[in-house]
């Protein structure tokens, strides 16, 4: 009894909690649609499995022989199953279906397509049949037919086995003797079996132009012209067949049927299989080129339709690799917006800067968007300040009082201090800078703790250390030495325990009775939990497939993490299938988030989704209007996904290309952006994505693409663009050249403060360089950096004493007439509160390198001392840093310009000198131990001092 109680308990707070989490984040209809129609693709399956079989056994029973003994051990069986002949006619139809309710429940989302999926309005090339029969409509006929058929399969063999234990299948004087309704119920049922034959061999027809075991996907010349006139043959024939197998049933006369049956069996082995195959040996194999190419266009067309390349924009770049004076002046706005901040790098500098205490932590990746300070739009590394809970504290600590993170930190991509760190325009706690006001508290994040219990009227949740406001100490002080800050929830993030009942469920739920005892838990307590972005909104959107890459923006004075979901399909026909964990991998991916098969040959970017920091809302932008799948789903799930004109503008002008469909797209046009049949089959211009050259470890990892604020060549804007590049395919012998042939680049700027979609949204531009022209490829430019003798002596400098040497991501620009390569190198020293500081600036184009303090003295080493590229337009300079070894000249120089008769007279200056003296003695002896984080602390002592001697000297 208890033990029934308990599992009743866990059931009901298994369902109940769900309830109360889907109503309260206003989606409950999605997890009653989904009950629906699980529960009648439940209903369906049992019945189309127990009612076969109850009737099988039933009829079995029912048409034994009364008085026919067989031997001596069936006797045996009969007398032993014969008490429980009414069990197992009523049990096993019982158990079979319950089997069979729980397959077909899983299949509830192909049923829904099926119903609800419409005209595309576009039609297949072989049969003229609208694309929806593909994408809606034959995955579902699929898989009635496959299930349908082991029913077939099991109803026979129940058949057998009870007419067999019984006496109606026997053999007698090496005869087979089979009673006249057996015989009736075992023709029926091989009718059904054979006709359901002929329905699957009917559907393969269409499967064809989706199969991928031949040169590519869909039907090829073989395919056309053998295979599926093949199975066309082979479904007329079972039909027959069944036929026959009825019509034995009732005569008796079985040599037809049979005969049929090893026809059908040796026509499937001929048509099936020996004619293809000698069509494909003999016919297409000495003139596939020619035989394929009407073939090979249709999967040529139909993939770049299917993955959204259809319109890209193809131009030719005839990069040059001889650095000219004065080469960068028309790509001004490009090269002052120049990442060199890495964000996969500078994660621990920003946790010991901005992160003041233990219970805070970012993540190992930062994000990167952009946001518009004084007027101008800047690149910006962005950091939510998300919560870390303390192992093995208690469980009031963690779920009553550490609920949330607290703030956002970000940084100009393009700036660091003199000695290497980020130059922060958002920081501190409490938060303040150039973003505006806005929520700072982090209650939904990516590493939000399983639950929390907020709300219900007491300050008892930690807020913020309230002695944490510098923007430079970022140390972890002690409790003891600052006061704390608390707060209550004041949202609707999460279900509330107003009751003893939800209490209890919520208890079983998460294994912790204290949320049933707890004096902290009141009436107005609501507890948080799925507070992970990319997991509220599978939840409320499970047909989609959400990108790896969630980022957080500011947004109408809300933290939103910004979520971008695809709909995803293999069922497009003769569309290139691709597995997409494979396309997403890189050298800076995750693959968490992947669609339930992992082949895909469909792709759109149908929702825009965002999840609010704060309050855990979550709202879908139906973003791509015109895809077919999501139209279908907005059938199902009516009200759910609002339009874009929904979208806020300062929302809009956050959103960017997403990186898990760009990966798609460029692993689909190495190869694709060729759209000759011919050209395509000889592979002479077939690309692939360099691998990564910071991923040392995984030799097979790709490039990640990098966002960046550029103006490609013959653009008249500068736009926040999603780029990667190609090389050209590794051929079977001799390997692959690391030389550039292609540039893809994704327009991300989706709207501006206009509250517009952009025209320019999503334009992919695809440069060709000449095949004559070698530009050097990202890994050969890295090698070029590793082997430089004057890079490499620096280099080992820099890794002298007590630190390590970091390279950044290798950005790659269309800049200057050609490709610049620019790559930051990061010095941290080995101590555990260590971090990395950017000191260095690596730089390339075409075979010239320069290896400098700056990006501007890097890019005038380059072009002969006159890169044109550090004059912006209102005249002013942009650099990478200000200071370390480059700046040692100016600032000596300024320490003795300052040291004059006059100056010394003013006790301020003469001992702001003495000062920048003894910092510039402690900077030398940094260097030449090779400790440059003390040389950075002492560089910043010394600028210090001598701007207290400019200060003093008014």
């Amino acid at each position: 009894m208890l033990a029934g109680i308990i599992a009743l308990l866990t059931v009901a707070s298994a369902v109940w909690t769900d309830v109360l989490w889907y109503r309260q984040v206003g989606f409950l209809s999605v997890l009653t649609k989904q009950w629906v129609l699980g529960g009648g693709m439940a209903l369906a399956g049992f019945l189309a499995l127990a009612a076969p079989v109850w009737a099988s056994l039933w009829f079995a029973f029912r048409s034994r022989p009364t008085y026919v003994r067989v031997n001596a051990t069936l006797d045996q069986y009969q007398q032993a199953l014969e008490p429980l002949r009414g069990g197992i006619t009523g049990g096993l139809p019982v158990l079979f279906g319950v089997f069979g309710a729980v397959v077909s429940a899983s299949h509830w989302s192909d049923a829904a397509l099926w119903a609800n999926g419409e005209s595309t309005g576009t039609t297949d090339p072989q049969f003229g049949i609208d694309l929806s029969f593909y994408l809606f409509q034959l995955p579902f006929y699929r898989k009635v037919v496959s299930y349908l058929l082991f029913v077939a399969v099991l109803c026979a063999i129940l058949t057998i086995v009870v007419s067999y234990l019984y006496g109606s299948i026997r053999f007698e004087q090496r005869r087979l003797r089979i009673a006249k309704s057996t015989r009736i119920q075992l023709g029926v049922v091989v009718a059904v079996y054979v006709a359901l034959q002929a329905a699957s061999l009917w559907l393969q027809r269409y499967e064809t132009l989706t199969d991928s075991s031949g040169l590519y996907t869909g039907g090829t010349y073989t395919g056309v012209n053998a295979v599926i006139p093949g199975r066309a043959i082979l479904a007329a024939v079972a039909v027959l067949v069944a036929i026959g197998f009825v019509v034995a049933a009732a005569t008796g006369r079985w040599r037809v049927p049979l005969v049929g049956a090893a026809v059908l069996m040796v026509a499937s082995i001929v048509v099936g299989v020996v004619v293809p195959w000698g069509m494909q040996t003999f016919v297409v194999q000495p003139s596939e080129r020619e035989l394929e190419g009407e073939y090979l266009q249709r999967n040529i067309d139909a993939t770049r339709t299917a993955y959204g390349v259809d319109d890209v924009d193809v131009e030719q770049y005839d990069a040059v690799t001889d650095a000219q004076a004065g080469a960068l002046r028309s790509d001004v706005e490009t090269t002052a917006s120049i990442r060199l901040l890495d964000p996969d790098l500078v994660s621990d500098t920003f946790r010991q800067l901005q992160q003041y205490k233990q219970y805070y932590q970012f993540g190992s990746q930062l994000d990167v968007d952009r946001y518009e300070i004084d007027g101008e739009t800047t690149d910006t590394v962005l950091a939510v300040r998300e919560l870390s809970q303390q192992q093995n504290d208690s469980w009031y600590n963690n779920a009553i009082v550490y609920t949330h993170g607290y703030g956002v930190v970000a940084a100009y991509g393009n700036r660091t201090t003199s000695d290497g760190k980020p130059v922060f325009y958002e920081s501190g706690i409490p938060t303040s800078g150039d973003l505006g006001d806005f929520e700072p508290r982090i209650y939904f994040g990516e590493k939000s703790p399983r639950y929390s219990i907020v709300g219900g009227g007491d300050d008892r949740e930690l807020d913020y250390p309230s002695g944490a406001t510098s923007t430079e100490s970022g140390g972890d002080q002690s409790d003891s030495d600052q006061e704390q800050t608390y707060t209550t929830f004041q949202g609707d993030g999460g279900p509330r325990l107003g009751d003893g009942l939800t209490r209890l469920l919520y208890a079983l739920k998460f294994g912790s009775i204290e949320i049933l005892t707890s004096n902290a838990v009141s009436d107005e307590s609501q507890i948080l939990y799925e507070r992970d972005p990319v997991e509220r909104v599978k939840k409320v959107a499970p047909y989609l497939t959400l990108d790896q890459d969630v980022y957080p923006a500011i947004v109408d004075g809300r933290v939103k993490w910004i979520v971008d979901g695809y709909t995803t399909s293999d069922q497009y026909p003769y569309s290139q299938q691709q597995s997409y964990r494979q396309a997403i991998n890189d050298g800076g991916s995750s693959t968490t988030g992947t669609p339930a098969t992992d082949t895909i040959n469909y792709m759109r970017n149908s929702v825009k989704a965002t999840v609010d920091a704060y309050d855990g809302s979550v709202t879908l932008y139906a973003w791509d209007t015109d895809d077919p799948v999501l139209s279908a789903w907005q059938r199902v799930f009516p009200n759910t996904v609002q339009p874009i004109s929904e979208m806020s503008a300062q929302l809009l002008s956050h959103v960017r290309y997403p990186t898990d469909l760009f990966k798609a797209q460029r692993n689909v046009l190495g190869t694709y952006h060729v759209t000759d049949a011919g050209s395509f089959y000889s592979k002479q211009d077939a690309w692939q994505v360099p691998a990564d050259p910071q991923a040392s470890t995984d030799t097979s990892a790709k490039q990640p693409p990098y966002y960046l604020s550029m103006r490609l060549p013959g653009q008249d804007e500068t736009a926040f663009t999603l780029y990667s590049t190609f090389i050209p395919i590794q051929q079977s012998s001799g390997g692959s050249r690391n030389v550039l042939r292609g540039y893809l680049a994704a327009d991300g700027d989706a709207g501006s403060t206009t509250g517009e979609v952009s025209d320019d949204y999503g334009r992919l531009t695809l440069l060709r360089l000449p095949s004559e022209t070698n530009v050097p490829g990202p890994g050969q430019v890295q090698n070029m950096f590793d082997s430089d003798n004057t890079v490499s002596t620096q280099l080992n400098l820099l890794r002298q004493g007590q630190t390590t040497v970091t390279s950044g991501n290798l950005l790659t620009l269309p800049v200057g007439g050609g490709l610049l390569y620019v790559q930051p190198v990061y010095v941290r020293s080995t101590g555990e509160t260590s971090y990395p500081l950017l000191r260095k600036i690596l730089v390339a184009f075409g075979d010239k390198v320069a290896f400098e303090d700056t990006l501007d003295q890097a890019l005038d080493d380059i072009f002969g001392g006159d890169s044109g590229a550090a004059i912006d337009q209102s005249g002013g300079t942009t650099s990478a840093s200000s200071g370390g070894t480059g700046g040692q000249t100016d600032q000596s120089g300024a320490q003795g310009g300052a040291s004059s008769d006059g100056a010394a007279a003013n006790p301020t200056v003469a001992q702001a000198l003495q000062d920048a003296k003894a910092a510039l003695d402690e900077r030398e002896k940094a260097r030449v131990s090779g400790d440059w984080a003390a040389y950075g602390t002492a560089d910043q002592k010394l600028q210090d001092a001598l701007q207290r001697a400019i200060n003093a000297e008014g």
